[in-house]
């Protein structure tokens, strides 16, 4: 009757061997090492991009909507964007929507600012004095925009901290004179740091009043007056936004006779949000889809190596048949060898992962960031591929004749 063979026994002898061929086994590991360290990368880098939309757009405010002109259809179409929206539709959004607070209308442009024989290309954007409490900026040095600027269409600039340090360099700029679209401004403040939405540095640009805009920069359009680029709109509070939307669309339809489609847009922060983690969310999903088919690849080189080991070692295999050995455990032992090699390999590809994605998180601005279960389901699931692609060679080893197998002895 043949003896079971115990599992440490079986074990033992499966590490035995990889050890006696350990310049294969690594080899072999190789596969799964790059497929683990891949998914882990991959989704770290996906997740950090999540994140860096996501802390940009909390910047915007909880409870600010943003009035923009044309709708879905032109900005799928890359359609220019309408000058319908107008300085008279601010004034009336704040006057007849009760669950508004403020307004801040902006007209923004694309200007060269020069200083001396220095020049640079910035967004400057035409506002008044409630940008800065709508849109939460803060001022690090001198003041905002007045009222009374606004009042006087005076020549004053505020500027961001990366646009200070890109035309004075070390020098304050406070209280200096620079030229944009060949009209010479006072800057009278700089902003406090504020950092990027969607690829724009809003710490490069420049805020002039609004009424400043119109009249020295982009003038009166003939048919609309004074058209804006968007609406900032302050909510009363977060939870007032979405009666807030409802009222500011209802009253802009009136205003512009609108029967079919919108010629403008609404948006909010969790709008904004819910895009970014659609887009992101299936770029995480696509880049974790590209590092399974790493792990997938691994898998077939364990079983591809596994194959040629029961080619190489039908003599010790026949020969444990011949002793004894049931076919459980030659098929186990060669299970266990799959198992450990795709499970150390796992391993040495978490660590791999791991390191690369906190690199990437110092070295670039994307937070890349992983979690504990992600990385606990990545090493399960690349062991249980060495198991799966390790099946074949057990049973093919397990099915040997011993007999046969003992010929070439």
């Amino acid at each position: 009757m043949k003896r079971k063979l115990p599992l440490a026994e079986t074990s033992g002898m499966a590490i035995k061997n990889l050890k006696s061929n350990k310049f294969r086994s690594l080899l072999t590991m190789l596969g799964i090492v790059i497929g683990n360290a891949s998914v882990i990368t991959l989704v770290g880098v996906g997740r950090g991009a999540q994140n860096l939309a996501e802390n940009q757009l909390s910047n915007l405010g909880a409870n600010v909507l943003f009035v923009v002109p044309g709708n879905n259809d032109t900005r799928r179409r890359g359609v220019a964007f309408p000058k319908n929206l107008v300085l008279e539709d601010a004034k009336a959004i704040v006057e007849q929507v009760p669950t508004v607070k403020r307004v801040a209308p902006q007209i923004s442009s694309n200007e060269v600012i020069q200083i001396g024989s220095k020049s640079t290309s910035s967004s400057i954007s035409g506002v008044t004095s409630d940008f800065l409490i709508v849109r939460s900026f803060e001022i690090a040095k001198g003041r905002f925009i007045n009222d009374q600027d606004s009042k006087g269409a005076k020549n004053v600039v505020v500027i961001g901290p990366d646009l200070e340090e890109k035309l004075f360099n070390d020098r304050k700029g406070l209280g200096e004179r620079i030229r944009i679209k060949d009209q010479s401004f006072e800057v009278v403040g700089v902003m406090k740091p504020k950092g990027a939405v969607f690829g724009n540095n809003q710490d490069e640009n420049a805020y002039i009043p609004l009424s400043t805009m119109v009249s020295r920069i982009t003038g009166k359009d003939p048919t609309y007056g004074v058209s804006l680029s968007f609406i900032s709109v302050e909510a009363i509070n977060e939870k007032s936004t979405k009666a807030a939307k409802f009222q500011i669309t209802n009253l802009l339809r009136q205003r512009h006779k609108i029967i079919r489609d919108d010629d403008f847009a609404v948006r909010s922060q969790k709008d904004a949000l819910q895009i970014v983690s659609t887009i992101t969310g299936g770029l995480t999903l696509m880049l974790a889809a590209i590092g399974g088919i790493s792990l997938l690849v691994g898998g077939i080189g364990i079983m591809n190596i596994m194959l040629v080991s029961v080619s190489e070692r039908t003599e010790e295999i026949g020969l444990r048949k011949a002793l004894g050995a049931r076919r459980l455990d030659i098929s186990t032992q060669f299970l266990i060898e799959s198992l450990i090699l795709s499970s150390l390999g796992g391993l040495a590809g978490t660590g791999l992962g791991l390191s690369t994605v906190k690199i990437v998180a110092l070295v670039t601005p994307l937070p890349a960031t992983i979690g504990f279960g992600t990385v606990f389901l990545t090493v399960i699931i690349s062991s249980t591929i060495g198991l799966t692609f390790g099946v074949l060679p057990a049973k093919r080893a397990a099915k040997l004749d011993p007999i046969t197998a003992l010929r070439s002895l």
